[in-house]
């Protein structure tokens, strides 16, 4: 069974507008279902969480169906799953609470694929305590991670590992799973930053290797807000800086201030929405990884045919977006003219496909490129031919 785009479409208003979206990786559209439950929540008697009333009892379920759907979306334990504003917000509390238990001597391994906000967080949380800050480098042959000094690496006094499950700027998504398991025999951390990977897989955390893994509702679907998925045991283990009033509990601990419940049940309907995509019954985790399946076959046969698009304009454009394992995310720069350019240029044909440097620094670093000097095309579920259509044109009349 195939994807039924037309259908999918026709629940996502805003892509009446005419507007071919390729921003996916900054965010994708939402669909109604997601909206009225965010307006649903938001009107109904609603309080701080409690039991007495029907309002707190309210706030109660959403914090919990939140919790649940946010665990079935990557095969977490539900009372693992912290609430956060953005995955920045998040990767910068969690790393200020680790920190507080390592010091000189201590190393800690960033990456050059990842977003800024799983390199600076760890940067600055290393250098406050006098910690050692190690990198795995990007091989810009294979726009993947260079994975052959791992062992020398990642030793006894590496306390933490953060990378990305996929870069949100080529699509590369790096063998976590081998990097996890060299941290874990040495006793260190892993922080995956999900937020691009969760958009594009059904994630299992645990065949990962993730002790904490980030991901961002508003790149499947859902509200600008963020989580953090661990183990409660290990979640038990950190100590953050907290009201003295507030609860003790985990995951509540790491959760400042009141919750914003319309933004919880608009994730958890974003869940649901990617469960309901699903060919098949069972369980709202099976029907995830289902649709997931669905969702991947559909992307991956429209980058392959952007791929053969921008193949047949030769060294006009260049296609960075190249390793192996990788999301419908392409990363181009172009011979003859500036990404900046090309940017308003597809604007006019109703075309989002932004230039920029989308956070992602030390990739641009790594491959010698200067930072926002590129454009990104990145599909969705939503995207349909008709879209590639255009884009096409307008890449063959940009460098024509």
């Amino acid at each position: 069974m195939t994807l039924d785009v037309a259908a999918l479409r026709a629940r996502f208003p805003s892509l009446a507008s005419g507007i071919a979206h390729f921003d996916g990786p900054g965010g994708t559209q939402t669909p109604a279902v997601v909206g009225e439950a965010i307006a649903r929540t938001l009107t109904a008697p609603l309080s701080n969480r409690g039991t007495v009333v029907a309002s707190e009892r309210n706030a109660d379920t959403v914090v919990r169906e939140f919790r649940a759907a946010i665990a079935d979306l990557v095969g977490g334990a539900a009372d693992g799953v912290v609430y956060g504003r953005s995955a920045t917000q998040l990767t910068y509390d969690f790393s200020r609470a680790l920190a507080k238990s390592w010091g000189p001597g201590d190393e800690i391994v960033v990456t050059q694929l990842d977003h800024d906000a799983n390199v600076r967080p760890w940067i600055q949380a290393a250098d406050a305590v006098g910690a050692t800050v190690r990198w795995l480098e990007l091989d810009p042959t294979t726009a993947d991670l260079d994975l052959s000094g791992l062992d020398d690496l990642v030793t006894d006094r590496t306390r933490l590992v953060a990378v990305t499950g996929a870069s949100n700027l080529l699509g590369t998504k790096p063998d976590v799973a081998r990097i996890a398991r060299r941290a874990h025999e040495v006793g260190a951390l892993v922080w995956v930053d999900g937020v691009h990977l969760a958009a594009h897989a059904a994630v299992d955390v645990a065949a990962l290797g993730a002790d904490l893994f980030v991901c961002s509702p508003y790149k499947f679907f859902g509200p600008h807000c963020a989580a953090v998925i661990a183990e409660p045991a290990l979640l038990e283990t950190i100590v953050p800086d907290k009201l003295l009033p507030s609860s003790n509990a985990v995951p509540e601990r790491f959760e400042l201030g009141t919750l914003p419940y319309e933004l919880m049940a608009g994730a958890t309907a974003a869940v649901d929405f990617i469960a309901s995509l699903s060919p098949a019954d069972g369980s709202r985790r099976e029907r995830i990884v289902a649709a997931h399946h669905e969702i991947d076959e559909h992307e991956r046969r429209l980058r392959a045919r952007i791929e053969e698009g921008i193949a047949r304009l030769g060294d006009r454009i260049a296609l960075h977006s190249i390793a192996v394992d990788r999301t419908p995310t392409l990363f181009l720069t172009f011979r003859d003219r500036d990404a900046a350019d090309a940017y308003p240029a597809f604007a006019e044909r109703d075309i989002l496909a932004p230039a920029g440097s989308f956070y992602a620094v030390e990739p641009f670093r790594a491959l010698g490129l200067d930072v926002d000097g590129g454009l990104r095309v990145g599909l969705a579920a939503y995207n349909d031919d008709s879209e590639i259509d255009r884009l096409l044109a307008a890449l063959e009349e940009l460098v024509g």
